[in-house]
C-alpha cells in the first residue's frame, strides 16, 4: 500500500462529526481524504480534500467513490454492504472488513455471534413476527429491538407487559432480557492488520432517559481493577475474534451481581471514546487512523480525569443554531468544546461534546454538571 502521508487517497462513507474529528486528525498526518454523504451541509463538507454528494445505501454510488481511493473506512454502519464486497475483490482496501459490517449491522446476526463465541451477554430470542414476539419466552418486563437501522435508541422499545404488544415493532427484531445493571460501561479497543491489538482504559457512562443516548461519560472508570480488567479482556477477545481492522466500541452492562454483559458493537470511532482526545495519550481518531494504515498502536494511557458532555439540541427548538452560555463555560479552567459545523439544531440533536479535564475527579464532576445546565443549545 502507499505511505499514507503521500499519495494514499483515505476515503470516509459519512460525512458526519465522527468522520470530521478523524479529518482533523488526518490532517496531522498529511492524509488526502475524500468523504461521501447524502447531506451537502455535512459536517466533513469543508474540511476534507473532495466531497461528494451521494447515497450511502446506493450500490452504484458507494461502489464508483470507492474505485477512486485506495482505502476505504467509514464513520456510520449503514452503507451498501454489497459494494464493499465487491470493492475488496478488486483489491481496495476496507476497513473494517464488509463481513464485520455486515454482522454488525444485523442486531440478531451480532447476538448470534455473541452466542457462539461465549461472549457474555443477555438472554435473547430472534424474532421475525408479531406472532412469534407474542409466543416469546422471554419474560415481561424486556427490551424490543430492530434488527436493523436503530441508532441512538431509536429501534429500541420496552415492553413491560402484554399490553405494550400492540404498540411493539413488526419487523424483524430481537427481544432480549431486562437487564436490572449497576452501571453502563464501554471500551474503545482497536486491532492493526498485523495482529496488534490494544484498549482504552474502561469508562462510565449515563444515558439521558429521554433520548435514550450517551450523555455524560467519566473516565477513567473508578470500579474494581477486577471489572476493568474483565470488560478489556471481553473487548480484546471481541476484537480478535473478529479480526477487525480499524477501531471498535464495546458497550457493556455492569449487573447488580458483578457480571459483565456486552450490550453492543459499534465498528467505528464512538461517542464512549469523545474524551480521549484531550483525556488520554492517544485519541480513539488517531488510534483508528493507526490501525488502518497498519501502523503501530499508541500509547492508551489516560493523561488526567476526563468528562465528556454530549450538546443535545434543546427539546422545543429547530433552526439554525445559537448556543447560549458558550463564554460562560469557557471561562472555566479544562474546558474543551467540540462543535460540529451543523447549521440546524433540533430536539436531542447530537451538535457538539464538551471534555473536561482536572486532576480532581469530583471537580471535573462538578465543573461538568455546570456545563451540562449551562450550555444550551437553542434556535
Amino acid at each position: 500500500m502507499k505511505a499514507f502521508y503521500g499519495d494514499l487517497k483515505l476515503g470516509i462513507l459519512g460525512g458526519g462529526q465522527l468522520g470530521r474529528m478523524l479529518i482533523q486528525q488526518a490532517i496531522n498526518y498529511n492524509v488526502t481524504v475524500k468523504v461521501l454523504d447524502p447531506d451537502r451541509e455535512a459536517p466533513c463538507r469543508r474540511l476534507c480534500n473532495e466531497f461528494v454528494v451521494g447515497s450511502l445505501s446506493d450500490y452504484e454510488t458507494v461502489y464508483n467513490f470507492g474505485k477512486k481511493v485506495d482505502l476505504l473506512t467509514i464513520e456510520i454502519e449503514k452503507v451498501n454492504v454489497d459494494a464493499l464486497e465487491q470493492l475488496e475483490k478488486e483489491g481496495v482496501a476496507v476497513y473494517p472488513q464488509s463481513r464485520i459490517i455486515r454482522l454488525i449491522q444485523d442486531k440478531g446476526l451480532q447476538k448470534q455471534f455473541f452466542k457462539e463465541n461465549e461472549i457474555p451477554t443477555a438472554e435473547f430470542q430472534v424474532i421475525a413476527s408479531p406472532e412469534q414476539l407474542r409466543a416469546s419466552h422471554i419474560p415481561f418486563p424486556y427490551i424490543q429491538k430492530l434488527r436493523r437501522d436503530g441508532y441512538d435508541g431509536k429501534g429500541v422499545y420496552k415492553v413491560v407487559d402484554e399490553s405494550y404488544l400492540a404498540n411493539a415493532f413488526t419487523e424483524p427484531s430481537l427481544v432480549e432480557r431486562l437487564i436490572d445493571f449497576e452501571k453502563e460501561i464501554g471500551v474503545i479497543v482497536a486491532r492493526n492488520e498485523s495482529g496488534e491489538v490494544k484498549t482504552f482504559p474502561m469508562v462510565e457512562m449515563e444515558f439521558n432517559p429521554e433520548a435514550n443516548l450517551v450523555e455524560f461519560l467519566i473516565s477513567p472508570s473508578t470500579l474494581p481493577f477486577e471489572v476493568q480488567m474483565e470488560a478489556e479482556n471481553i473487548a480484546k477477545r471481541i476484537a480478535s475474534t473478529l479480526n477487525i481492522v480499524g477501531i471498535l466500541a464495546v458497550e457493556m452492562f455492569l449487573t447488580k451481581d458483578g457480571q459483565i454483559l456486552v450490550n453492543e458493537l459499534a465498528p467505528r470511532p464512538h461517542n464512549s471514546g469523545h474524551q480521549t482526545i484531550e483525556g488520554n495519550v492517544v485519541s480513539q481518531f488517531e488510534q483508528h487512523l493507526r490501525a488502518i494504515f497498519d501502523q503501530p498502536l499508541g500509547d492508551t494511557a489516560c493523561l488526567s480525569n476526563a468528562i465528556m458532555v454530549n450538546i443535545l439540541g434543546e427539546a422545543g427548538y429547530e433552526g439554525p443554531a445559537v448556543y447560549q452560555g458558550i463564554e460562560k463555560i469557557l471561562k472555566c479552567h479544562g474546558v474543551y468544546v467540540h462543535l460540529y459545523g451543523k447549521a440546524l439544531t433540533k430536539p436531542f440533536r447530537k451538535m457538539g461534546h464538551v471534555t473536561i479535564i482536572d486532576n480532581d475527579r469530583e471537580k471535573a464532576i462538578e465543573k461538568a454538571r455546570y456545563v451540562q445546565q449551562t450550555l444550551k443549545v437553542i434556535a
